[in-house]
């Protein structure tokens, strides 16, 4: 990363449903903005400098930060107020920040150690801004279900950096699917049920499926260390020997959101951020790794931990992640545009992805932490999929479904299950999992008693959280 580079990017350079980890990352974030500010106000690049990490300091040293603080930051003047605009993958913050000569954009993160890894300014664009025409809809509007629907998708779709959404609504078995939009900017292709989106962090909710599955097999046990199923060089390394299978699924392991080296990937693609991420790479930082908590204790949602779960799924059942969710998942329940890798015709119907700006973006590709969020689908799909998770049998996927259900973890504000969350809307519990990717953003929740599920898929990285919880206050 060049000093031109990063120069360049400090010159031109919320939802109402959020995980309780979002929530503590959020908040974690938000008060390293606010030692910023204070340091900012003083005009003190050092101070701003000691709160950043090595990932950071790698790109930019004390000297080259010093002088794009005192030539191009402090002069704007003082940060008069500063808003959050989203926060994407539970990861990335932008703020909008108010200077008394301009206003500007923050893109924040920060690393395990809760130091400034991504610290960029740009251009402010506000994405409040409407859309000037209507979106297309095949929404008839002919019941009042039909008119709930079309008002809260139009406060979503109508936005400035969203193009095309699928809605699917199931209530008392009857699925109903919503389209809007394009399936790419300027196309006027309208997406069908059968439109490919990426569907990012659902796919935890297909790994633990096929967890569940293992385990009633009597191939694994949720209880089982993950060290059985490592290297020995790996499982070497004692931090790692009371993690456990559930511990991985239930956001418990102790593990960070991301390892380490994720950013020694050759190469590293920004735009694409798990392509290159290999499984020697994953074992070279698990020989060396520190948990932040001791499993078992703590929720905090980790990409990581759901990632190797994949892996370690690979090893008890000898096949590779994408065959695993096919022949458990899939192809029983006859699910034709969902898959790691798309076809040529399943690409065909497969998305365009924008970012939080309206801009266009790659979609993301996988590797070693496939079972994290590598998967795509469409809302007939994900509604076949629901409907089986909410339909009691007595066939060996329906007791993988019910097993994903029963709660292995509760505090104050998280409730868990295997891969799957509790959460409440409208006072009344749902089982929910969302997803975020650079261009896409899906919201999925149901409730047996109720009978009924939402299913919200779009092409940009604006959240449908939002949007998903309306669907289910206006409709339950």
């Amino acid at each position: 990363m060049g000093k031109k580079w990063i120069l360049t990017l400090f010159i031109v350079a919320v939802v109402s449903i959020k995980l309780a980890a979002q929530n503590r990352q959020l908040q974690k974030t938000d008060s390293v903005l606010t030692l910023v500010k204070q340091n900012f106000a003083l005009k003190n690049a050092n101070g701003i400098y000691a709160l950043t990490g090595d990932k950071f300091r790698a790109a930019l040293s004390p000297v080259a930060f010093q002088q794009v603080c005192v030539q191009q930051l402090f002069p704007l003047g003082s940060i008069k107020t500063s808003t959050l605009i989203s926060f994407q993958n539970n990861s990335l913050a932008t703020y909008k920040l108010q200077f008394e000569a301009v206003t500007l954009q923050l893109l924040l993160s920060l690393d395990q150690f809760d130091k400034i890894e991504v610290f960029l300014f740009q251009p402010y664009k506000d994405n409040s801004i409407k859309k000037i025409d209507h979106a297309a809809t095949d929404n008839k509007l002919a019941t009042l279900a039909d008119k709930k629907v079309d008002t809260a998708a139009r406060e979503y779709i109508q936005k400035a950096n969203t193009v095309g959404l699928s809605i699917g609504i199931i209530k008392d078995g009857v699925l109903n699917i919503y389209n809007y939009g394009e399936t790419a900017k300027g196309n006027k292709k309208l997406p069908t049920g059968n439109t490919i989106f990426e569907i990012g962090s659902i796919t935890k909710t297909f790994t633990a499926t096929l967890l569940a599955w293992y385990v009633n097999e009597g191939k694994a046990k949720l209880t089982d260390p993950i060290t059985k199923y490592l290297p020995d060089s790996v499982a070497a390394n004692p931090q790692l020997k009371n993690i456990t299978l559930q511990t991985l699924s239930n956001h418990t392991s102790g593990l960070p959101r991301l390892p380490e080296n994720y950013g020694s990937q050759t190469p590293y693609d920004r735009e694409n951020p798990y392509k290159n991420y290999t499984k020697q790479l994953l074992y070279s930082y698990l020989k060396r790794c520190r948990l932040n908590t001791d499993p078992g204790k703590t929720y905090a949602y980790s990409n990581l931990g759901v990632g190797l779960l994949g892996i370690v799924l690979e090893k008890i059942s000898g096949k590779p992640y994408e065959r695993m969710a096919q022949e458990v998942i899939c192809t029983p329940l006859q699910m034709k545009n969902t898959a790691q890798h798309l076809s040529r015709i399943q690409n065909d119907r497969f998305t365009t992805v924008y970012d939080d700006n309206g801009e266009m973006t790659a979609a993301w590709d996988f590797d070693a932490l496939a079972a994290c969020g590598a998967l795509r689908s469409s809302v007939s799909d994900l509604a076949t999929y629901v409907k089986a998770n909410m339909v009691k049998g007595q066939g060996k996927l329906s007791k993988a479904f019910d097993l994903t259900h029963q709660i292995t973890y509760t505090s104050t504000d998280t409730k868990i299950g295997l891969g799957w969350h509790i959460i409440k809307i409208g006072g009344v519990d749902y089982t929910f999992h969302n997803g975020g990717t650079y261009g896409s953003s899906s919201f999925m929740a149901f409730n047996k008693e109720k009978n009924l599920a939402v299913i919200v898929l779009a092409n940009a990285a604006e959240s449908t959280d939002a949007l998903g919880a309306e669907l289910i206050k206006k409709l339950q």
